[in-house]
Formats: C-alpha cells, sequence, structure tokens
C-alpha cells in the first residue's frame, strides 16, 4: 500500500490492524477522515465502533435494518444510484465501508457480530470508535471505559481542545468523576494542567474489552495523549 509523507496516518504512526479511537472532542470525524486517507491510500478499510455511533455518512453499507454487511465496497461500483461522493467518482483506489448492528430505534450502530480481531483479518485497516463523550470535548472515563477491543495494534486518544478555558460542568463528560481525579470544583476552569491529571489518572487503570467480545486485550502501542498551551480563546472542533 502506498503510504504519503506528511499524512494524518503517518503522523499518528498508524500500523495495520485495530485501531481504537478514544477520549472527546472529535472522534467521529477523526474515524471518517483518517479512514478515507487510508482508503485513498490504497487499504482496505473497515470503520465501526465497540460502543455506539451513527452511521458514518458517505460511507458505504448495505442498508439493512439489522446487520450491515462487512463486505468491502470497491471503487467504480456506485454504492447507491447516482451517488456523485468522491470515492463513487473513482478518486481513490482501496475500498471502504462500515460494519454493526442497525438499532432502527435511534438509528445507531453498535460493534459488529463478528468480532474485530476476525473482521481485521479481512482489511488492511479496521478504524474502531471505542469511546463516547455526549458530543462534549473532555471527558473522565468511568470504570467500564474506553471499550478497546481484542487484538488492537494502535490507540489514538483525542482531546477536545475547544473545552480548555471553559467550566468544568460545561465542558466534561462525566464532570463529578473529572473533578473527584484532580481535586477541583464544577465550577473551576478545565485547564489543560487539569485536563492532563485526569488523563494520567486514567493511564493508571487496566482497560475495557469489547464487551460483545470480552476476550483480553493485546497489549497495544502506548497511549499518547498531547494537551497544548491554553489558548486564549479556544476554536471551536480543534483537536489535540
Amino acid at each position: 500500500m502506498e503510504t504519503v509523507s506528511g499524512n494524518l496516518a503517518s503522523a499518528l504512526r498508524i500500523e495495520p490492524g485495530i485501531t481504537a479511537i478514544i477520549g472527546s472532542g472529535g472522534k467521529s470525524t477523526l474515524l471518517k477522515t483518517l479512514g478515507l486517507e487510508l482508503m485513498r491510500a490504497g487499504g482496505r478499510v473497515l470503520l465501526c465502533t465497540t460502543t455506539r455511533m451513527l452511521p458514518v455518512a458517505g460511507v458505504p453499507w448495505d442498508g439493512s435494518s439489522r446487520r450491515l454487511d462487512a463486505a468491502p465496497w470497491k471503487p467504480g461500483a456506485p454504492h447507491a444510484p447516482g451517488c456523485t461522493c468522491e470515492a463513487c467518482a473513482g478518486l481513490v483506489r482501496g475500498s471502504i465501508c462500515q460494519a454493526g448492528v442497525l438499532d432502527p430505534q435511534t438509528g445507531k450502530l453498535s460493534s459488529p457480530a463478528e468480532p474485530l480481531d476476525q473482521l481485521a483479518q479481512r482489511f488492511d485497516y479496521v478504524l474502531a470508535e471505542a469511546d463516547g463523550s455526549k458530543r462534549l470535548p473532555l471527558k473522565a472515563h468511568a470504570a467500564w471505559e474506553p471499550v478497546i477491543p481484542s487484538g488492537t495494534a494502535n490507540i489514538v486518544w483525542i482531546v477536545g481542545a475547544s473545552g480548555l478555558g471553559k467550566p468544568i460542568h460545561e465542558a466534561v463528560h462525566r464532570p463529578e468523576l473529572f473533578c473527584e481525579r484532580c481535586g477541583c470544583e464544577l465550577t473551576d476552569i478545565a485547564t489543560p494542567e487539569r485536563v492532563a491529571q485526569v488523563l494520567n489518572a486514567a493511564l493508571l487503570k487496566p482497560k475495557s474489552v469489547s464487551a460483545r467480545h470480552p476476550h483480553p486485550a493485546k497489549k497495544a502501542k502506548p497511549v499518547e495523549a498531547a494537551i497544548p498551551p491554553a489558548p486564549e480563546k479556544p476554536k471551536p472542533g480543534a483537536v489535540c
């Protein structure tokens, strides 16, 4: 597969296999952006979750009411009649799809019925959203989080910089746990130092594995979490 110097996958040092994306403030955006980049470079890519997520817009799936088909889609075969997305326009050389069990009431996907370590044998890259944050930029992990699948090769931990400089009760998912771990109040400001303290506390506890396939996870590459200096005016959508 072709690799391009300076791209997102290179910056994150993504290796073939399962990549678990955890944290808060942009997981779904990173999932799609990274998946499309790997596809353009010629990779066979599967997008999924170990928790629950909305289907990724523009990424093919078979539209069934229960289980989404994990068979990869190929360029040149539009996944919907008349589709004009860049994948169907033939601007890529790889393949991409998403898989999971669809809840018709919520419209969200849960983890695929087939274990991810088995799916990984048919794809170059399996990208799994393995955490939840209620669409807030910061979070503290509960005891069962994140849900890292068995066989994970890479872990990407992201933090939404838009939450820095805001009151904890406004910017943090599970704010009580956050305050407990960094010794502050709900009305205090989420500073880089406090966020780093909460992240370090999470690094010391064992990680969860997929509830659907609860096998002990193999050791992945070390988790890396970067916290930038506190911006004077945090920009919405910024991710570190």
